[in-house]
């Protein structure tokens, strides 16, 4: 039985406890300062004596770049406010470049499958231009493997 009172207290306290310091942290707008207005700070002069001066001073505005604005800068390389086809190729240029292995501007099947032909000639044990069950099992991607510690993948 002394335990329900025990436990019932102790469910009481917690409840004040977390009434007093809901009101505590509550704050009516009433008492928050008000700002100041904008125009006051430009008709005293900015810098100088007076309320102005011990008012912390807000940084500078940049203008807002909007997201296309920004994604329009990057691809503008040369800064000349228009994008060229060649600028606008030139993230793809390193990727062509590597698979392009004849290096004669031109991406054949073969160069563009590369990768594949090389894993199958690897995996075609018996030269037969064919791949058996046994063969093909050896393409499997090898499983990820975890750094020490992490536990899963999440």
């Amino acid at each position: 039985m002394s335990r329900y009172l025990a436990g019932g207290g102790s469910a009481l306290l917690l409840i004040l406890a977390g009434f007093f310091m809901w009101r505590s942290q509550a704050q009516s707008e009433e008492s928050l300062p008000q700002a100041p207005p904008a125009a006051e700070a430009d008709e005293e002069g900015g810098e100088g004596e007076g309320p102005a001066a011990s008012r912390p001073r807000r940084p500078p505005s940049a203008p807002e770049r909007s997201k296309e604005e920004r994604r329009f800068n990057r691809a503008d390389r040369n800064n000349d406010g228009r994008i060229t086809r060649d600028e606008m190729l030139q993230p793809r240029l390193k990727a062509f470049q590597r698979l392009d292995a004849d290096r004669n501007n031109v991406l054949s099947f073969e160069e563009w499958a590369a990768r594949t032909v090389t894993k199958f000639g690897n995996a075609d044990s018996n030269r037969d231009g064919a791949l058996t069950r046994q063969e093909y099992a050896t393409t499997a991607p090898r499983p990820r493997t975890r750094p020490k510690g992490q536990t899963c993948a999440c």
